[in-house]
């Protein structure tokens, strides 16, 4: 894990503002979705990456369940069913 040296504050309702200079190396943008996760006693951030969760394919997406799944992957499961 790289460290930047930078820290900052949570304010009162729990929000931390990312440097700008992480923001740009990252390509993070205003309205980008974050995915949080902890491991051990970190906090991990990273950029959601909407995708199948059964293929991995980014087109034609529908949420199920909280779970986005494509087109293909629905006409599968519905082919599975009949």
């Amino acid at each position: 894990m790289k460290t930047t040296g930078i820290s900052r504050p949570i304010d009162e309702l729990g929000r931390i503002v990312i440097p700008k200079e992480i923001r740009t190396a990252l390509g993070l943008y205003p309205k980008d979705e974050m995915e949080f996760s902890i491991e051990n006693s970190s906090i991990i951030l990273k950029k959601a990456n909407f995708a199948c969760a059964l293929c991995g394919s980014e087109k034609e997406l529908t949420v199920i369940s909280d779970k986005p799944i494509c087109a293909k992957c629905v006409k599968k499961i519905q082919n599975l069913a009949d």
